[in-house]
């Protein structure tokens, strides 16, 4: 049961990861793009937004930092120092 859920960690972990690079680049509301976009929003957003009402951005001059996927990496790497070692 532990290997499981240490699988599925790694797992979140890697769509968070996915989810931050999309967020780099525009994506067309048309396309195969999307949907896989709105897939990873879907998944991740029952984490990453709590953590957003509770840390807003960071102001960097006419841009603004999301820190919430950075504590939810840090989160789940420590569940999983707890349950995987």
């Amino acid at each position: 049961m532990a290997s499981l859920v240490c699988t599925f960690l790694q797992l979140y972990i890697f769509v968070l990861l996915v989810r931050v690079v999309l967020s780099w680049f525009p994506i067309s509301p048309q396309g195969g793009m999307a949907t896989v976009a709105g897939f990873l929003y879907m998944v991740t957003d029952p984490v990453l937004l709590p953590l957003r009402r509770f840390l807003p951005p960071v102001r960097m001059g006419a841009m603004a930092l999301d820190l919430s996927p950075l504590v939810a990496f840090f989160g789940i790497s420590f569940l999983m120092s707890l349950l995987c070692s």
